[in-house]
């Protein structure tokens, strides 16, 4: 009697522990499932309530979240690539067809190719608009809605006239390809402003990237010809222009980042359009009030004489097509290109750059200009790569 009384109370006990243990698994995989937002069979949840039919299984739930959400791939997809390049070539053909532009007796106005790039930008983004639906009503009520982001745009569009103003300047001074690897300095510019007013860290690949960087850089302007300037062309001024730029580009970037993207609200009211046209016309319209400005104080004594498209030739406006269309393809794209995809674009973009210089303007690449090109390249992967070392401090 006693060894039955034990083995039933061993095996009450033993029954005890199997429901104990089955209640606490099906505890923790309601708990896993309430967290993750997943589904019993049957269309049931975690807490008992049917969110669908009771013949959706949770096999078919599955699919159903796999064809809405595809599974993204390990390399980059057909849109990437098409991306990059589109980025590439962009970037390489403006500077060939602005140093085509500006070379030689070229004297049109400046200020003049930013209103004409500035204009056609607007007028393409409002043709979009119309095209698309819009109205002229609708572009209004967006540029009304958003009269305070028009006053924060002013800041970073007048940087950005000064800095189309300054390429011109400096691929009238440079070639091609010795442009396209100093204006590379605009990683060192950014990460310096970034560091200095945003108080953002650097990633130690990032320091040693820069630093590559600055003897790439420096490299490239080793050239056996470096005194051997064409007639009314300056490789100073060229370069002096250059840094401008990127010092301009640095500080537009984290200034856009640090008071357009914190202190911009979206649009009020449910009438009022909105979109990527529309915020191309509001920066274009801010483009063209600045530059209009610009040129009417330093430039009105050669509008009145000759006009403000004196000396405004197909070239020039080829260049200034260009421009716009580089812009508003930058744009359209930025969705698509993370910062490697963009990485990957401008090391083409210097690649075929440098050698198509050498094929329309003659330029000779030294072995010092290659050295320099090839750290120039390094650093702009590396400044872009992901997850490679922790912070530098």
């Amino acid at each position: 009697a006693i060894l039955c009384s034990c083995d039933t109370t061993s095996i009450t006990a033993s029954r005890d522990r199997g429901a104990s243990s089955r209640f606490t698994t099906a505890t923790a995989a309601d708990a896993t499932r309430q967290r993750s937002g997943s589904r019993d069979p049957e269309g049931m949840p975690a807490g008992g309530m049917p969110l669908t039919s009771p013949s959706v299984t949770l096999k078919e739930e599955e699919e159903g979240q796999t064809e809405q959400q595809p599974r993204k791939s390990d390399g980059i997809s057909s849109t990437g690539l098409k991306v990059l390049a589109l980025l590439a070539v962009q970037n390489c053909v403006k500077n060939l067809v602005t140093r085509l532009a500006v070379q030689g007796e070229a004297h049109f106005l400046y200020s003049a190719a930013v209103i004409a790039t500035e204009g056609t930008k607007c007028t393409a983004s409002i043709c979009y608009v119309l095209a698309t639906g819009g109205s002229p009503l609708g572009i209004y009520r967006y540029l009304r809605a958003e009269w305070r982001k028009f006053l924060l745009l002013m800041v970073p569009a007048g940087i950005y006239n000064f800095q189309q103003t300054l390429e011109y300047v400096a691929l009238k001074n440079l070639n091609p390809a010795l442009f396209s690897v100093l204006v590379q300095t605009k990683l060192l510019t950014t990460a310096i402003f970034s560091a200095g007013l945003m108080g953002k860290r650097l990633r130690r690949a990032q320091v040693v990237s820069l630093l590559l960087l600055t003897t790439g850089v420096m490299l490239a302007q080793l050239r056996p010809d470096r005194h051997a300037e064409a007639a009314g062309e300056s490789q100073m001024t060229g370069i002096v222009a250059t840094v401008g730029i990127a010092l301009s580009s640095g500080f537009a970037s984290v200034y856009t980042e640090k008071v357009i993207k914190r202190h911009s609200a979206p649009a009020a009211g449910g009438d009022v359009p909105s979109g990527l046209a529309y915020t191309q016309i509001q920066l274009a319209a801010t483009s063209l009030l600045i530059e209009g400005t610009w040129a009417f104080v330093t430039d009105s004594a050669a509008i009145a004489e000759h006009g403000l498209w004196y000396g405004f030739d197909h070239k020039a406006a080829i260049a200034a097509a260009n421009s716009a269309a580089g812009g508003l393809t930058v744009a359209a794209v930025l969705k698509f290109a993370d910062a490697v995809l963009k990485g990957y674009a401008t090391a083409i973009s210097v690649l075929l750059t440098g050698g198509l210089s050498v094929l329309f303007f003659g330029t000779t690449l030294s072995v010092e200009y290659a050295l320099g090109m090839v750290n120039v390249l390094t650093s702009v992967f590396l400044y872009n790569a992901k997850d490679l070392s922790a912070n530098a401090w």
